[in-house]
């Protein structure tokens, strides 16, 4: 095979899709959808001011240019993965304000970025001549599809990183509420002086329901609220107590205290755990390295003297 030839011709056929996707992608040949289609008829009357207008002819060329197939790739990866409930609720989790759309755009460029890569390493490997097309095309297929799912998993990582501190600080902010309620706060005022004291991300939500009732929702309806958006079953319990508590008319405190004093315990139970796991994977290097060399060190001279004296 000429490889000069192959790259050429890898070169050319890239080239030619660039230009392709570049003209259908104007708008003379580009498919209008129906949204786009319907939008001029339902405008609103137009604003005494400019300032209130949209912007619509902002952004860059290349934005204007590249949105729609953006767009396209995006719709064509959301239909393909799904999951926009996950995705969703561990946006939410974080306490980012993105959309699962903005999201997904995310996912795309860091599959294209991952693709370009693959691209690369392919195109040196042919100019080394260790690989041929076919190995290209599974390296660049490989490496798009690795970036996408690495975008997830970044996702999923930061989600649990963010949950372990929420479940490491909880007991801490738990018992300050009990005390700041038994003090004679209310839920919102103790809620409202937490919050101006301590930092974190429980903290975060906890100005973020604090907000929410501040701006007209009523608190057992932004408790729950929270209690639904929140994937940690400690805190999910710890706001469903108090939420009963507010409904029922029990002491909130004693609520607090108790749920303070299960976080705890499970705590304990965790780190129990998690010391029994190292406690056999500390055995791994004892049996597999310390006692093999342990043995051949005893047998050894041995060994060395059965050997002279046989000779």
């Amino acid at each position: 095979m000429n490889t000069p030839m192959v790259i050429g011709g890898l070169l050319g056929a890239l080239a030619a899709t660039a230009l392709l996707t570049l003209v259908f992608s104007l708008p003379p040949l580009r498919r209008r959808a129906l949204a786009d289609r319907v939008a001029p008829f339902l405008q609103d009357a137009e604003m005494p001011s400019k300032l209130l207008q949209r912007n619509i002819s902002g952004g860059s060329l290349f934005t204007r240019l590249g949105g729609p197939l953006l767009r396209d790739l995006v719709g064509f990866l959301d239909r393909l993965l799904g999951g926009q409930a996950s995705v969703r609720r561990r946006l939410e989790s974080l306490n980012r304000h993105a959309t699962v759309e903005q999201f997904r755009i995310e996912q795309v460029l860091w599959g294209a970025g991952a693709a370009a890569l693959g691209l690369g390493l392919g195109a040196v490997g042919l100019l080394i001549g260790k690989v041929n097309l076919l190995m290209v095309l599974v390296f660049v297929i490989g490496f798009a599809i690795a970036g996408v799912l690495g975008r997830d998993w970044w996702l999923t990582q930061a989600v649990a990183k963010r949950d372990a501190a929420v479940l490491a600080e909880f007991p801490v902010i738990a018992e300050m509420l009990a005390l700041a309620v038994t003090a004679g706060e209310g839920p919102i005022g103790a809620i409202d002086r937490i919050t101006r004291l301590a930092k974190g991300p429980l903290i975060e939500q906890l100005a973020a329901l604090l907000a929410e009732t501040r701006s007209g929702t009523p608190f057992l309806e932004a408790v729950t609220a929270l209690r639904d958006r929140t994937d940690l079953p400690p805190l999910a319990r710890f706001l469903d107590g108090m939420a009963v508590a507010i409904e029922r008319g029990t002491p909130l405190a004693d609520v607090l205290r108790a749920q303070a004093a299960d976080v705890r315990a499970l705590g304990k139970r965790q780190l129990m755990e998690t010391g029994g796991k190292k406690e056999i994977a500390m055995m791994v290097p004892v049996v597999f390295l310390v006692l093999p060399l342990t043995i051949v060190l005893a047998f050894y001279p041995g060994l060395v003297a059965i050997t002279e004296v046989a000779r």
